[in-house]
């Protein structure tokens, strides 16, 4: 029976987890021009990626330490436009966010670095990129109602009766009602079996600054540790090096091929190390196991995805607003949860700045929302020292 709870749970954080936010890092990555093939590497990468990083850490380390794609990072991406370059810019940015994670762990002044920029200011800067994605549900009514107000009444209700499942149930039916549409359209144009596509990294500046860092910042910032906190607060004590060094290197070997950066898991963390898993604390890792498993199998079915998802792209568009109105409320609440005024200020200005979507020098909304927030809360707090 507890054998049972441990499989159980982590089925339930490989379902919620992919159901959720795949159609987060689809849009991301086609954001920042990917081709349908490339988009569809790229998911098939982290699925496989973070299975094999799960595989590793949890039987070595005897804690539930579930790893994720970055989905506030694939979010960022969503938000942004196509780099200067192409998708292989946007591939070297993903490398350099993989050494940063590495470096995090194994050098002590840049994590340091990392907490010292205010919560409130990463939680605003999150926010405002997720503003766009989040209103694509609204959008999807006005513009194909009678597939997006099904998804959207089903995310309604169960987020009502069972809100770990709304997500997931709402990507369910946008699966559904897109079968349907591809059967009556004579099936599906593109590719059903997974398959890897190399992509050959280029750098730029621009993409450094407007990718690489507002990607690690929010990668850390929204995933890395309250995953970190949110294991503490089941009596686990994160290994940091080896975690940091297992995803960044993660990160770096998914990258080539499309993927996103991997992290720790945050939310879904909560399945596989809450008690409802296992009474016993030293068994809650072997639902991870089950996890990493769960996502070696859901890698076959990514590039199915991905073709499915241009039969009516308005729905899947729908279910990624949709999935991220949760994370738009929480950074929400964190960017403005602070008493003090100065704070919310700066809150303030880093969130309508990320989102205005502007684009300066070829660089993002999300690095000058990350900016013009650190400059207005070193002014605000240099007036008040003053």
């Amino acid at each position: 029976m507890r054998a049972h709870s441990t499989t159980l749970a982590g089925l339930t954080a490989a379902l919620a987890g992919f159901a959720s936010t795949s159609a987060v890092v689809l849009a991301g990555l086609t954001a920042v021009g990917a081709t349908p093939a490339q988009a569809a590497s790229g998911l098939v990468a982290v699925c496989i990626g973070q299975a094999l990083a799960m595989l590793w850490l949890a039987p070595r380390t005897r804690i539930p330490v579930l790893v994720a794609w970055s989905t506030p990072g694939a979010a960022l991406l969503a938000s942004g436009a196509e780099p200067v370059g192409g998708f292989a810019v946007a591939v070297g940015a993903f490398l350099l966010v993989a050494a940063l994670i590495v470096l995090t762990g194994v050098w002590p002044l840049l994590a340091r670095a990392v907490a010292a920029i205010p919560a409130t200011i990463a939680q605003a800067m999150l926010a405002g990129v997720l503003v766009g994605l989040c209103l694509e549900p609204v959008r999807g009514v006005l513009e194909d109602p009678w597939r997006v107000v099904p998804i959207v009444a089903v995310w309604l209700v169960l987020s009502r009766v069972a809100p770990t499942w709304a997500a997931p149930a709402a990507f369910a039916v946008a699966v559904a009602i897109l079968g349907v549409q591809a059967a009556l359209s004579g099936g599906v144009s593109g590719p059903v079996l997974p398959a890897l596509e190399l992509v050959p990294p280029r750098l730029s500046a621009e993409a450094v600054v407007g990718i690489a860092l507002p990607v690690y910042v929010v990668t850390m910032a929204s995933q890395n540790v309250p995953g970190s906190a949110i294991l503490a607060s089941y009596g686990y004590r994160v290994p940091w090096r080896e975690a940091m060094t297992v995803t960044g290197i993660g990160t770096a070997l998914v990258a080539p091929l499309g993927g996103v950066a991997l992290n720790l898991g945050a939310i879904t963390a909560a399945i596989t190390a809450s008690p409802d898993a296992h009474p016993d604390p030293a068994e809650r890792w072997k639902g991870v196991r089950t996890t990493g498993f769960a996502y070696l199998v859901l890698a076959l079915g990514a590039t199915a995805l991905t073709s499915l998802a241009h039969v009516a792209p308005a729905v899947l568009g729908a279910v990624a607003g949709l999935a991220l109105i949760p994370t738009l409320a929480s950074s929400l609440a964190g960017a403005m949860g602070s008493g003090a005024p100065g704070h919310r200020t700066a809150a303030g200005v880093t969130f309508v700045v990320g989102a205005s979507g502007v684009t300066i020098a070829g660089i993002g909304a999300a690095f000058w929302a990350l900016a013009a927030g650190l400059v207005v809360y070193a002014a605000l707090a240099w007036r008040r020292d003053t």
